[in-house]
């Protein structure tokens, strides 16, 4: 048990630094409180399990490509651009109340997680570097060994993201709106600034 403890603990470390999913799930959690947080989070988890699973078979090799590279960091400058732009555009926008629009929203919440995740450059080269390391280190691991190992990695980013989707919900009851406000304008234009910085990339890669 004692070997799966540095696992859990590198998962802890991978999710806390503010990235743009992070500063999205945030933004969700401040806006439209716990559970759109976490399922943004979830969608986020799924993109982890399918970079996982595409690691395990062998598929990061094929991300080396210099224009494959450009295509990522392209579609992560879009993503990100677009979704805090209409963060920004939305911060006043009141919520919807009805159990259906309820779940649509939580449905919604769940898929810009996937989404965010699927096509943020970082994301990618994190698991393609930290993964990638683990299975090359790991060659003498069995597919159990492995599969556990990849499963303390995944609680501990899970522990991270309830951690991140309470404090951001429960910051509704305690702040202002106004401060409120201000927090999610930050957390849109950060990621703003790493949409802008990942297209940056992508010129460069491109040119």
């Amino acid at each position: 048990m004692h070997t799966m403890i540095p696992y859990f603990l590198l998962g802890i470390s991978l999710a806390a630094p503010i990235g743009p999913v992070k500063a999205t799930l945030l933004n969700l959690g401040i806006k439209n409180g716990f559970f759109h947080a976490w399922f943004f989070s979830l969608g986020a988890i799924a993109t982890d399990l399918t970079y996982m699973f595409l690691v395990y078979l062998g598929i990061g090799r094929f991300i080396e490509y210099p224009f494959i590279k450009s295509i990522l960091w392209s579609f992560g400058c879009f993503v990100l651009l677009y979704t805090g732009i209409e963060n920004l555009l939305t911060m006043h926008k009141v919520k919807l109340n009805s159990n259906f629009k309820r779940i649509i929203r939580l449905r919604h919440s769940f898929i810009s997680g996937f989404l965010i995740a699927l096509l943020n450059p970082l994301t990618i080269l994190f698991w393609l570097g930290i993964y990638g390391s683990v299975l090359v280190g790991g060659s003498n691991l069995n597919t159990f060994e492995i599969g556990m190992y990849s499963v303390c990695i995944l609680l501990g980013i899970l522990l991270v993201d309830f951690i991140m989707a309470s404090i951001s919900s429960g910051s509704r009851k305690i702040l202002s709106s106004n401060f409120l406000n201000v927090v999610s304008a930050v957390s849109s234009i950060s990621m703003i600034g790493f949409g802008i910085h990942f297209g940056i990339l992508a010129y460069k890669s491109l040119f």
